[in-house]
């Protein structure tokens, strides 16, 4: 309604500015989305989005749209209205068509891949240099049209390291290159403060250690099949099998263009057992950003968002390290060609922990990600506005800060390998693992835990210690000492059923008919589950509740004490 013949008719607002965002995909979209808040509050500005319908990567980008409640424009729509400003984070298609000042940001770290330019219906100045692919953003293949002109008005560059490669390679777009910083990583560097926020939203306490998985896409990445070597499905089940439940959190950062690639739902039925095993499924629109904070490791490859996590200092193993994509004058590709290696041969516990404790800050790829820390939003909408030729509005220009996710610790649904030892009075030191190998590391008294919920129902029958979690008054199981009873009769081979009513608390029944109350003390954060696990092993070593109830039970993961408060329920 806000364009078109009858606009002036119908529009409440009609002499408005018209800015146009164009979204290629979702993942040019987040970038998109980072700026939109520098046009919020004026009046004289009408936003429009459209897609040109250019990229291979198009699910997903018509409920982003619809999400953003801005007027979504046809593309043959939008290159037919005049705009004042076209605001795109991506190259392709009739860029060059649409009637308004066009800028280009960049929608990951600078300007660093090759990529073949695909069919623009805008025939370039000179097609790509025999034996290698133009580098995408930053060559004439890309910013040239048939003339030889620069299709983008204004190149919104980070660093003066990309203006330089730009100067080398494209001169004929200088002129066209600004300056302005990274908007995203401004979002990052605003939301560092938080990280403590972000890893209790992820269940990761005191002394747990948070490694996420990242993966670009293409063939040749962590998630990919197409390098020398698909690391992945032998790497997921290892991870899962190597490290404690109770002493690393997992967590999986995928490129949108693998999420929407593929499909949402075939991402999570690629990765169902890693994530009944615990693995947290990072939203790659919303949430990445607060994941990379909260890390204390990643294990990735040559793209952006492992860049990012070295400039945040957290450690990284490239598990894919491919540089014929890269440019070789990028700061990208020097990092990738030093930084440490995953050796999937190798147990991958010690391989963390050594690069843990030999870790040094990398100061160079932070300096290489953005020349104005800080400051991005300021230049970008004074650059906007410029363009669009009316004065900034009053105040300060700001970004949108990062929200804070939803509350989602891990969820263990495969059955558990739990081992467990007496360390003295009322202490008990609990190890679980989520398989499916056996447990590489630790010893003790060993019992096998299971979700009542789990997939593999044939275990239930053979479980010493069966729990769920849920409300304490949810009437589909009446109460937590209803269901603990009839857990116990249904499976004799039963010891233990566990009721977790929230995260500091649960209700267990033993098989002697015992009914307890389980609820962390001052300091402890563990999975309530551990609690149960550690007192099952006291039960079963001829122990008697009571002696708790006094002194309270200590659970020990790892180098973490939980202290517990035991009392009848």
């Amino acid at each position: 309604m806000p364009v078109g013949d009858d606009a002036a008719r119908w529009a409440t607002r009609g002499k408005t500015r018209k800015v146009l965002l164009v979204v290629h995909n979702v993942t040019s979209a987040t970038r998109l989305l980072d700026v939109i808040p520098l046009f919020h509050d004026d009046l004289r500005v009408q936003l429009l989005v459209t897609c040109p319908g250019s990229s291979a990567f198009r699910a997903g980008v018509a409920d982003l749209l619809a999400d953003t409640g801005v007027p979504v424009l046809a593309w043959e729509q939008a290159i037919a209205t005049p705009v004042a400003l076209a605001v795109s984070a991506s190259f392709g298609g009739q860029l060059r068509a649409v009637s308004g000042v066009l800028t280009v940001l960049s929608h990951g770290v600078g300007y660093t891949k090759r990529l073949a330019t695909p069919d623009t219906r805008h025939p370039t100045v000179s097609g790509p240099r025999a034996g290698s692919n133009p580098v995408f953003g930053l060559s004439p293949e890309w910013l040239l049209d048939e003339t030889g002109k620069p299709i983008v008005d204004a190149l919104v560059l980070s660093h003066p390291e990309q203006y330089e490669r730009l100067r080398t390679v494209c001169p004929e777009a200088a002129h066209t290159a600004v300056l302005a910083g990274d908007p995203c990583w401004d979002r990052i560097l605003a939301a560092r403060p938080y990280r403590e926020r972000y890893r209790r939203a992820l269940g990761v306490g005191r002394g747990r250690r948070l490694i996420v998985l990242n993966s670009t896409w293409n063939p040749e990445s962590l998630f990919g099949d197409g390098g020398d070597d698909d690391v992945l499905p032998s790497l997921l089940p290892r991870l899962t099998s190597e490290f404690p439940a109770d002493e690393y959190r997992l967590a999986a950062v995928l490129h949108p263009n693998v999420w929407h690639g593929h499909g949402p739902g075939q991402i999570r039925a690629w990765l169902d057992r890693a994530r009944r095993a615990g693995l947290a499924l990072i939203d790659p629109l919303e949430g990445w950003r607060q994941a990379l904070i909260a890390a204390d490791a990643v294990i990735g490859d040559h793209g952006s968002v492992t860049y990012y996590a070295a400039a945040l200092g957290i450690p990284v193993l490239l598990g894919a390290a491919p540089l014929t994509g890269l440019a070789p004058d990028a700061p990208v590709h020097a990092f990738v060609r030093t930084a440490p290696r995953l050796d999937p041969a190798l147990p991958l516990r010690p391989q963390i922990e050594s690069l843990l404790d030999r870790h040094r800050l990398q100061p160079e790829a932070a300096e290489f990600i953005s020349s104005a820390p800080g400051e991005s939003a300021a230049l970008l909408r004074r650059l906007f506005y410029d363009l669009i030729g009316i004065p900034e509005p009053d105040g300060p220009a700001r970004l949108e800060p990062l929200p804070l996710p939803p509350y989602e610790p891990a969820a263990h649904t495969v059955p558990l390998w739990v081992l467990t030892r007496l360390l003295g009075s009322g202490e008990v030191a609990v190890t679980r693992y989520a398989g499916p190998h056996p447990a590489p590391y630790g010893t003790g008294e060993a019992h096998m835990a299971v979700h009542e919920d789990t997939r593999e129902v044939d275990q239930l029958a053979l479980a010493d210690m069966v729990f769920r979690d849920g409300a304490a008054d949810d009437p589909r199981f009446v109460s937590p000492a209803r269901w603990t009873a009839e857990v116990l009769d249904r499976h004799p081979h039963c010891a233990l059923a566990a009721y977790v009513t929230g995260p500091g608390a649960c209700v267990v029944r033993s098989r002697a008919g015992v009914l307890l109350r389980l609820a962390s003390g001052s300091g402890a954060d563990a999975d309530p589950a551990v609690y149960a696990s550690a007192l099952h092993a006291w039960l079963g070593a001829g122990k008697s509740p009571e002696e708790l109830f006094e002194q309270g039970l200590t659970v020990r993961t790892g180098g973490s004490a939980h202290p517990v408060l035991v009392t009848p329920a």
